[in-house]
């Protein structure tokens, strides 16, 4: 692959309440055994891009022990693999990640060091699978000096949250507004960028030296007309994470058996790292419908259009519908736990009716197990 790729993994998301107290957004579990960060490192590895580097910042511990091996997606190689790089104090500065474009920056010598000729740019919280070579190949063709790799939401989306492309009948973007109040336009970026490895040091610098730190507003937006900046239109499964009610729909989106199939079936595979549990275990008395029941599990109830994380235990006679267990949550018998997210090492006292039929509610409940 003639790209080095960039992960985008250090934004604070506020709009994910209490669930990114205490990871980043990339370190969110995703369908029973997954981290949000897994599809962007695997869409990476799967394109054959050798070099990868992981921009981390915000609640990075989760997410860097996560990444401590870089073997699960095949970057372990003699040239090549899999960087991690955190802010860091120097003799020319002293400062966090200011936003997209100063955390590239303040890692310019990643860029400057390798010798590939284009930069693949993606963010950790989307759940998809692509081949990079394809965004590559029609990068090169239309010439173009950006390619904004994006996706048609459909009528009557949301898109207040997204940045919202307007382009020509050649694919050229014509606008870029980011996070509209209201627009009809339902076209919107995935956060997914094609450009030469020079062009983008080249704007990078100019960023800095006018203290302007923000990759879509000081890059994309201010160089829409005097760049050339092309879209490349996504057809299959996209799903950003961003919100609450994002990360509870696209982990449900993992119960309709296309998109099971789409992720886990069909070539290229999605790669996480790999824990030695036990297989789940089902008890008498347990009953399980249209559900993902991860390793480690253990359960005596009855769970229904739920997604179970590892290691949580289900008491008996508990029924818990419409759910997201995190991993290694206690539900004590007879237990109802319906339309909500429960946090990881969180526990469910016997006898407790938790959840709302109207909203998603995020259930961060610590008891006796954790009194020490």
């Amino acid at each position: 692959m003639r790209a080095v790729g960039i992960i985008l993994a250090g934004g604070n998301n506020r709009k994910m309440k209490d669930l990114s107290k205490k990871r980043a957004v990339g370190a969110m579990p995703m369908a029973g055994s997954y981290r949000a960060i897994d599809f962007a490192l695997s869409n990476m590895t799967n394109s054959h891009i050798q070099k990868v580097a992981v921009l981390t910042q915000y609640n990075a511990w989760s997410l860097n022990e996560h990444l401590s091996s870089s073997k699960w997606w095949d970057f372990g190689r003699k040239q090549g693999g899999l960087y991690v790089f955190t802010p860091s104090i120097t003799s020319d500065n002293g400062f966090w990640y200011r936003g997209t474009a100063d955390a590239m920056a303040q890692n310019i010598a990643f860029l400057k060091k390798s010798h590939e000729p284009y930069v693949i740019i993606a963010s950790a919280d989307a759940v998809y699978k692509m081949d990079f070579n394809k965004v590559l190949e029609k990068h090169v063709e239309t010439g173009a000096d950006l390619t904004i790799v994006c996706k048609n939401l459909g009528e009557g989306a949301d898109v207040s949250s997204y940045g919202v492309v307007t382009a020509d009948s050649n694919g050229r973007v014509m606008d870029f507004v980011e996070k509209p109040v209201d627009s009809d336009n339902t076209l919107v970026s995935t956060g997914i960028y094609v450009i030469r490895r020079r062009l983008l040091i080249q704007l990078l610098e100019q960023c800095i030296t006018e203290e302007k730190y923000d990759f879509v507003n000081d890059i994309i937006v201010r160089n829409k007309t005097s760049k050339k900046i092309c879209v490349y239109e996504m057809e299959t499964y996209w799903s950003n994470i961003a919100s609450v009610e994002g990360y509870f729909k696209t982990n449900m989106d993992f119960l309709k058996q296309e998109v099971r199939e789409f992720f886990f079936k069909q070539y290229p595979d999605v790669y996480s790292k790999v824990e030695d549990l036990p297989p789940a275990k089902y008890n008498p008395g347990s009953n399980v419908s249209n559900s993902l029941v991860s390793s480690g599990c253990i359960i005596n109830g009855v769970v229904e259009n739920s997604v179970v994380f590892k290691q949580a235990y289900i008491g008996n006679n508990c029924v818990i519908k419409n759910a997201i267990i995190l991993n290694d949550v206690y539900i004590g018998d007879n237990a109802v736990v319906e339309n909500c997210i429960v946090e990881s090492h969180s526990t469910i006292n016997p006898g407790d009716h938790v959840g709302d039929e109207n909203e998603v509610k995020i259930i961060n409940q610590r008891n006796f197990r954790y009194s020490l």
